[in-house]
């Protein structure tokens, strides 16, 4: 999360997904949905609180603890 001013959780989680190498395919795989729908999450400054701890489970990566530094810092 290099910019703390704002938070843009769709771009997070492409940040981690590069990072880690992993591929749009196989986290719709992990969802359960289209890839198309991964595409869309990019695009999103938000997302609902379950579809994010599926995520988080499937990255092996925290976003709320990111969320929570930008809240403490903004």
């Amino acid at each position: 999360m290099e910019d703390i001013s704002t938070l843009h959780i769709g771009s997070l989680i492409r940040e981690q997904m590069t990072r880690k190498g992993i591929k749009v395919s196989w986290l719709a795989q992990q969802l359960g949905c289209h890839r198309n729908n991964i595409y869309l999450i990019f695009s999103r400054s938000w997302i609902d609180t379950e579809t994010l701890v599926k995520i988080s489970d499937a990255l092996e990566h925290n976003f709320f603890e990111d969320i929570s530094r930008w809240y403490k810092q903004k």
